[in-house]
């Protein structure tokens, strides 16, 4: 019997893979921090270990580090939970020996299983094919057997009970998210913001496999993207300003939406297709930062340099979110906002300004003209990705 070792710390998620390799005929040991994990990878000796990178202890990556340098495990294969967003550290993974690197927003624990089966035990070669049989004796292709469905009707079970338990739970995660960051906001010591920052980036972390393994995939994607800014945020607290803050509070007070909406069955899906998102910036640099936020979440955009030519494609077709600079020549932002509202396709579209200009008037005419919210310059990447998403979900609701 093949052996699994699962080092992660939320009970949760390592119950459900934990249940899900036994059934699949796997010996398994579950570690929740990594001094347990390290420790359980020489006395339990698996053949497979599937990790977190956000432990207790001993974080993940160090602990990757420590597995690869003892003798003789340069070649166990590891697979690593990562951050969808979090590109750098899933480099870091791969460099620290990592054999796969898997999103916890997007896999399922099916999904991960076959990962780990295709890397310890290997298909066998193929049999030739047989001669085919005279025409007349070829019989129909077989049904699919009960075992199968009875399977699939257990999984389909579980799923459902995974989901409503994750339904059940998550207000009381968005309670006490709220109150690390009223925390956060009100606290001037820098130490203390740092550490309260650390829990809800956990509570954050938990939200995202919890939700993906209870196929939830709009609050998972949401809370993916939050978790990357609130990883950021930590380990930048320098960043942590009312801008930030706001797009924080924003994505957390949106979480109740998508768990009502999560409630009504088949209702949930990420967002997929392709939307329409508009950046207009006469400054070429800050065009190719929004785009590339935009990009780390995969939503392509349209970015145009004067706001004349926007006017024509304002008017022209309808969009799903707008980013505009204030401070163009020819026509500010404020000024296109204004014009763009009397456009019928586009007068609810939502606009955020992202600007340098952040005062109170800035702000007062920035609603005045018709805008949403506004973004301070200069800004995290991940902060303008987590703003788009939650207005985009709004927006898809709106439109059911």
């Amino acid at each position: 019997m093949k052996k699994i070792l699962i080092i992660e710390d939320d009970a949760l998620v390592a119950t459900v893979y934990g249940n899900k390799f036994t059934a699949d005929n796997f010996k398994v040991e579950i570690a929740g921090d990594g001094d347990a994990g390290f420790a359980l990878v020489n006395s339990f000796k698996p053949d497979a270990v599937l990790l977190d990178l956000m432990l207790p202890k001993t974080p993940g990556l160090d602990l990757l580090k420590k597995i690869r340098a003892q003798p003789g495990l340069e070649s166990l294969p590891v697979i690593v939970f990562s951050n969808t967003y979090l590109s750098n550290m899933v480099q870091e993974a791969w460099k620290a020996g990592a054999t796969k690197c898997l999103s916890k927003a997007n896999c399922t624990p099916k999904q991960v299983i076959e990962v780990i089966r295709s890397l310890i035990q290997p298909a066998a070669p193929a049999e030739p094919a047989p001669a085919p049989a005279p025409a007349a004796s070829v019989a129909p292709a077989p049904e699919p057997s009960a075992a199968l469905a009875a399977a699939a009707a257990s999984d389909a079970s579980f799923q459902a009970d995974l989901r409503q338990s994750f339904l059940n739970s998550l207000p009381a995660s968005i309670a006490a998210a709220r109150n690390y960051l009223r925390e956060i906001a009100k606290n001037p010591d820098e130490a203390s913001r740092v550490q309260q920052l650390q829990e809800l980036y956990r509570r954050v972390h938990t939200v995202t496999g919890n939700a993906a393994i209870a196929g939830l995939s709009q609050i998972s994607q949401l809370a993916d993207a939050l978790e990357a800014l609130l990883k950021e945020l930590y380990e930048k607290p320098k960043s942590i300003n009312a801008s930030t803050l706001r797009t924080v509070a924003s994505a957390i007070d949106f979480l109740p939406t998508l768990l009502d909406q999560g409630r009504l069955p088949g209702a949930d899906t990420a967002i997929q297709a392709r939307p329409d998102i508009l950046v207009v910036d006469d400054e070429a640099i800050s065009r190719r930062a929004i785009s590339y936020a935009l990009e780390k979440a995969k939503l392509p955009c349209t970015s145009l340099e004067s706001p004349e030519v926007a006017v024509d494609l304002l008017a022209q077709r309808k969009w799903d979110l707008i980013f505009l600079d204030v401070d163009m020549p020819g026509m500010n932002g404020f000024e296109l906002c204004t014009k763009l509202r009397s456009f019928q396709r586009n007068k609810t579209t939502p606009v955020v300004f992202v600007t340098s200009l952040t005062d109170f008037e800035s702000r007062a005419n920035s609603t005045m003209s018709g805008g949403n919210d506004l973004i301070a310059k200069p800004f995290l990447f991940m902060e303008l990705a987590v703003k788009a998403l939650v207005y985009l979900m709004r927006g898809r609701l709106a439109a059911k």
